[in-house]
């Protein structure tokens, strides 16, 4: 099925004003207790135990020969850990981190159900969440209030997320619309993703991929950390220095499908995984491209004659 394009009205709210997505289907957990820090630093990628109140960082989960169960974003608010993922890699995280539990002072809590997640995307999206006060980086985030309603407001890349009560998501849903955001779905959302380059697991990545694969390194890893789950696998290979694949972001022709094969003319190096219409580029996309297609090369979709090419590269090769 060729890729579909985000509606106007929802395209003019991401590009100047504020789109509304709800984002409620991700996984949710939270973690609790005086040794929660420390125990999470022992089953994630990224560093941990310096997260202070309104601190947050993104973080992998890993088996122990390194490949990914799930990307998650952990952000610290007061005495709680908020961890969320998509929903797919939500029963494998919450067991890694159940059993990196033991011998800890700290209780894992599942909240998927007991909260709803909002996205704003778009540059009003500060301004429709009164959130003007929040930190200039990703993952900051502050507990605030919206209609009344108690709510935790997290920076992202594209706006502001907003996480609050499931009894509640009616409510705050219809304050931020009466505020100005624009109801949005999920196509939008898959369009900023893309632009922006952001791998989601369960659709550019899954247990065959590690970090620094999906160009994950930077922002995700931590290297002088103490030691957690798939760490002597992901130190080695860094130090190695590069990897036999990493995601590409391309152009590609409107009709390109989702899992079309993409091919140089000696052999296949990847499969298309993610796909938006975007009004100014056309279609574009991600996948996990072996090293030998360079930035800038044409690669052939499914059987062509369509062809690729890509535009960037996440570890920069």
């Amino acid at each position: 099925m060729p890729v579909a394009a985000p509606a106007a009205d929802e395209l003019t709210a991401l590009r100047s004003g504020a789109a509304l997505v709800d984002r409620s289907e991700q996984g949710r957990l939270a973690l609790t207790g005086t040794d929660a820090a420390a125990a999470l630093n022992t089953v994630v990628t990224n560093e941990i135990e310096t997260l202070t109140d309104g601190d947050g960082c993104l973080a992998a989960c890993c088996t122990a020969k390194g490949k990914m169960l799930g990307l998650l974003r952990i952000v610290r608010s007061g005495e709680e850990l908020l961890i969320d993922t998509d929903r797919c890699s939500l029963q494998a995280v919450f067991d890694a981190i159940r059993h990196g539990l033991v011998g800890y002072d700290a209780e894992l809590h599942k909240r998927t159900l007991e909260t709803k997640l909002f996205s704003l995307l778009g540059p009003s999206a500060r301004e429709v969440s009164d959130a003007a006060s929040l930190g200039a980086d990703e993952d900051n985030n502050i507990r605030s209030e919206i209609a009344g309603i108690s709510v935790t407001l997290i920076a992202t890349d594209r706006g502001v997320d907003v996480l609050c009560a499931a009894a509640a998501g009616d409510k705050v849903e219809a304050a931020l619309l009466a505020a100005g955001a624009t109801v949005a779905g999920e196509a939008l959302a898959e369009l900023a993703r893309i632009e922006s380059g952001r791998p989601r697991y369960g659709v550019d990545l899954d247990d065959s991929v590690i970090p620094q694969e999906g160009g994950l390194n930077e922002r995700a890893v931590s290297f002088t950390k103490g030691c957690y789950i798939g760490q002597e696998t992901i130190a080695r290979l860094h130090h190695r220095g590069r990897v036999n694949r990493r995601l590409c972001r391309l152009t590609l022709p409107d009709e390109a499908t989702v899992g079309s094969v993409l091919s140089t003319t000696e052999r296949t190096v990847g499969t298309l995984t993610s796909a938006a219409l975007s009004a100014e580029e056309g279609a574009i996309g991600l996948a996990l491209v072996r090293r030998e297609a360079a930035v800038g090369s044409l690669l052939t979709v499914g059987d062509g004659p369509l062809e690729a090419r890509i535009t960037a590269s996440a570890t920069g090769e």
